[in-house]
């Protein structure tokens, strides 16, 4: 369908914006898994709130006014909901990949450090295992460990089994 000129910008502004808060998505999901380690690792968190805000609201930016500099220059067709040139798509996606990575990084060192804390102050509680298996299950979709084993899916137009199940 063809778009009228003046819907035209206000859909790429929509459609920055929506990318910009996918970002912030991964971003946050990122400061959180890096200040629940600190809290484990260290005594308080509270030193680095100012660091975990600018991850959090700034490092999207820093991916998402090039995209959109990029689709302005090399793919300004429609509203920008195609990805024709997939080299200005990994200007989005790498960012997000790194924070997956990170994010699977962080959330394997906590489930470390929780098994050692439970095995630390294992008494007479049979439910030990109940609680760390507890822990690490509430830890998969905060930190987005789940997104590790579809990352790479529903890249291109293919309709593959691991890309219908995400």
């Amino acid at each position: 369908t063809r778009m009228s000129p003046q819907a035209g910008p206000a859909c790429r502004v929509a459609q920055s914006l929506a990318q910009y808060c996918v970002g912030a998505n991964y971003a946050w999901a990122m400061a959180e898994g890096l200040f629940l380690l600190r809290l484990l690792v260290a005594t308080s968190g509270r030193r680095c709130l100012p660091a975990f805000l600018l991850l959090g609201w700034g490092v999207p930016v820093l991916f998402v006014v090039p995209w959109v500099v990029l689709r302005y220059l090399y793919e300004n067709e429609g509203c920008w909901e195609r990805n024709e040139k997939v080299a200005v798509w990994w200007v989005i996606r790498c960012p997000i990949l790194v924070a997956v990575a990170v994010n699977f990084v962080v959330f394997v060192r906590i489930v470390r450090i929780l098994v050692a804390k439970v095995r630390a102050h294992q008494v007479s509680h049979g439910d030990t295992r109940v609680r760390l298996a507890r822990s690490t299950l509430t830890l998969i979709p905060l930190l987005g460990v789940h997104e590790v084993v579809f990352a790479l899916a529903g890249e291109g137009e293919g309709g593959g089994g691991l890309r219908l199940a995400r």
